[in-house]
């Protein structure tokens, strides 16, 4: 099949399907005489495995240690659940600076529960001039912890 139908029958779009193909989670595929790309039910299956993977929020990265145990099944399994577990505290550390998060929206709040003019908001007050109190949320690039990835 053409990279049009692939994209219909796994859900992905197709710059994404290339995406994919570039950071090696796809492997290559055949070519026809002129010189369109020919795709096969093996490469449904895996984007099926890596749209499971990231709905469950994993990196590139990881998926790809998942799908190099997926390709080598004589491998034990303890590597998978490795980083199943490294994956369950990355989401630990995320619900727990989400909650720091909402308590911290909440105090922000509470600061101006009373109709008043924008120059009496308490809110903007405490935006304009109290030091970030905010909780601590790493810099994009540490780590994947602080956010979503987006649906591709």
């Amino acid at each position: 099949m053409k990279i049009g139908e692939l994209a219909r029958r796994s859900g992905c779009r197709v710059v994404t399907i290339r995406y994919y193909e570039r950071e090696g989670l796809l492997p290559a595929p055949a070519r026809s005489e002129a010189n369109y790309r020919l795709y096969g039910e093996l490469h449904v299956e895996r984007l099926a495995f890596i749209r499971h993977c990231r709905a469950l929020d994993m990196t590139l990265d990881e998926i790809r240690a998942l799908l190099d145990c997926h390709d080598h099944p004589e491998r034990p399994c303890q590597d998978v659940n490795d980083l199943i577990d490294a994956h369950l505290d990355h989401v630990a550390a995320r619900i727990a600076q989400l909650q720091a998060l909402e308590g911290a929206l909440e105090t922000l709040q509470a600061r101006c529960r009373e109709p008043r003019s924008a120059g009496e908001c308490g809110i903007l007050d405490a935006l304009a001039h109290t030091p970030a109190a905010t909780p601590s949320v790493p810099e994009a690039g540490d780590d994947h912890v602080p956010g979503v990835h987006p649906r591709v």
